[in-house]
């Protein structure tokens, strides 16, 4: 509600005076004036101040609301430094099954060539014991083939876990943002629940029936099957 008033004022050594007054008004000071309207704005903005309040500071009034969203904020960093931390812990088993991958072809072509030489100086005793390279390349080989896969299925596990906790970092950042931005008429049941239900249906994982993974160790059974004829030709032929 907003009232207008004009009233012309001259100005004394003492009081106020209005200037179209034919009878004499009782004085005031000034500053018993100057009271009276900080009194009236005061009232005036407090009754604004109440009316439109900041979500923030109903927030800090309500010692459940305020808890809650110290808790979500301390979580949401919780989460943040698991997801770094599985993020780390992902790069360093790729760069695991990198190795093992260049270990497997360094492995192979050194035998080979290493059979190659031993078999120019006499061909037909290398024949003869081939048995025994093939046997160690063919357990070589399996060790490594395991290897991979023991890795891949680590890097699975691990992928698993880090899209999960990136997800509930994404609805904490929701939830905190929903209190931030209502304040008091944050629903705590109804959003704290939607909140478990959201978690407990990002639990039930994807299963995938073919992989990249499986393509990978098929692949390395064959290069596996591969060096073990060449071994037998290199020695034999």
């Amino acid at each position: 509600m907003t009232v207008t008033t004009t009233i012309s004022w001259r100005l004394n050594s003492t009081a106020f005076r209005p200037l179209d007054s034919n009878s004499p008004l009782p004085l005031r000071p000034p500053f018993q004036v100057l009271i009276e309207f900080e009194e009236m704005t005061g009232d005036v903005v407090g009754s604004n101040s109440g009316k439109h309040r900041h979500p923030l500071h109903e927030i800090a009034e309500s010692a459940t609301h305020k808890l809650l969203l110290k808790q979500w904020i301390k979580e949401e960093d919780l989460v943040a430094r698991r997801v770094a931390l599985r993020e780390s812990r992902v790069d360093a088993v790729r760069r695991e099954i990198a190795a093992l991958y260049c270990g497997f072809f360094v492995f192979h072509s050194l035998v080979l060539l290493l059979l190659y030489s031993a078999s120019a100086s006499s061909p037909s005793a290398a024949c003869r014991r081939s048995w025994i390279p093939c046997l160690c390349s063919l357990l070589c080989s399996m060790a490594i083939v395991w290897a991979v896969r023991y890795k891949t299925d680590t890097e699975c596990v691990l992928e698993r876990l880090l899209e999960r906790e990136r997800e509930d970092g994404v609805l904490l950042g929701k939830c905190v943002e929903e209190l931030k931005r209502k304040g008091a008429e944050f629903d705590l049941l109804k959003e704290v629940d939607a909140l478990r239900r959201a978690k407990s249906l990002g639990v039930e994982g994807k299963v995938r029936k073919w992989s990249a993974r499986d393509v990978a160790t098929m692949v390395l059974l064959l290069l596996s099957c591969v060096a073990l004829g060449l071994t037998r030709f290199v020695l034999c032929d």
